[in-house]
């Protein structure tokens, strides 16, 4: 992927990163939790926060002048152990 923003803010809102997947502009949430933790990660990206994110990538795909282009929604989710060993995991196209 080659990102293109880190942390882009619109209103109350960010998106963690944006970069392209060949000719797909991705928006990616970056969600991390301590191994053990009560839930995981990806339970974060709630439908609420689905619908902040979609309106954020709306106003970047405007604001870019890229309204026609193909896009998609990841999640990265991290779970950080107790001697600082992190799994990732990488859900493409988490939702629409």
């Amino acid at each position: 992927m080659r990102i293109k923003e880190r942390g882009f803010r619109f209103s109350r809102g960010e998106i963690d990163i944006i970069g392209y997947d060949q000719d797909t502009l991705v928006f990616v949430e970056v969600k991390a939790r301590r191994l053990g933790s009560f839930s995981d990660p990806e339970e974060a990206v709630t439908p609420a926060k689905q619908k902040q994110i979609r309106r954020i990538a709306r106003a970047y795909l405007f604001l870019q002048g890229l309204e026609d282009v193909r896009c998609r929604f990841d999640v990265l989710a991290l779970e950080i152990g107790e001697e600082g060993n992190i799994i990732i995991r990488h859900h493409r196209d988490a939702f629409d």
